[in-house]
């Protein structure tokens, strides 16, 4: 299996089908895939329609909470049952463009020759989002990547890929998801931003308020600032036998 692509769901019903197919007819001709879609406790029938869809797509992969998560451990199940050695994400509501998968994982892929524990995020410069909600987000990052000098415009962006074994060795807290750049340099990782498309919501509306994402990443952003204070960076000789 060469790539795995991950996608948390809540209550996204209507936009399953449209993207599933969009993601298939991106990756068929591309590489040997396979599509996890982790359901994180929905209340409508986005589950249902999941199995439906697993009839006619076979690389589709299944996995489901009982009750809500939150985004952050939805990706970090569908990282772990994934099966390739790379794995992208993206979000389920349709925004993100799959057809940008390709040039990401081509960059990703030129970059490990220098890195091996590379990220490449996606850049939503034009985002198709009401002007409070850009606003809020343009600050925020602008804030998260002065405080925590990860050099990363768009850390929101649901779209990046990234070695497996890169994101199973990140801390695990909630919300982590919101500092996955800040959070694999820490690990000696490089990260890499690529413009990508960003398009209108077509189905269902946002399961994330912008004030308690505000307050709740405040917090956070704190906990992560704490984290890089704490890491002791080290080399090892051995000394060759006689």
């Amino acid at each position: 299996m060469d790539l795995s692509v991950v996608v948390p769901v809540r209550n996204e019903a209507n936009n399953l089908a449209f993207l599933l197919r969009e993601i298939s007819q991106t990756l068929d001709s591309l590489c040997e895939h396979e599509i996890i879609y982790v359901d994180d406790g929905s209340t409508d029938d986005t589950l249902l329609k999941l199995k439906e869809l697993r009839q006619a797509f076979s690389c589709l992969r299944v996995l489901f909470h009982k009750k809500g998560c939150g985004q952050s451990m939805a990706l970090l199940t569908g990282v772990r049952a994934a099966r390739g050695g790379i794995v992208a994400t993206l979000d389920g509501d349709g925004q993100n463009d799959p057809s940008d998968i390709p040039r990401l994982l081509d960059t990703l892929i030129k970059l490990q020759r220098e890195n091996p524990k590379t990220m490449v995020v996606g850049y939503r410069k034009q985002r198709m989002d009401g002007t409070w909600r850009k606003l809020s987000s343009r600050i925020a990052n602008a804030v998260r990547s002065r405080l925590l000098g990860d050099h990363t415009p768009d850390t929101g962006c649901g779209l990046k890929v990234f070695p497996r074994k890169l994101y199973l060795s990140l801390p695990r807290f909630d919300h982590m998801h919101r500092f996955l750049p800040a959070l694999a340099q820490l690990k000696g990782g490089r990260v890499v931003s690529v413009e990508v498309n960003h398009r209108p919501r077509l189905h269902g509306k946002s399961n994330y308020g912008t004030w308690n994402r505000l307050w709740i990443g405040v917090v956070d952003m704190f906990g992560v600032m704490w984290l890089k204070g704490r890491v002791v960076d080290w080399e090892a000789e051995e000394i060759e036998p006689p």
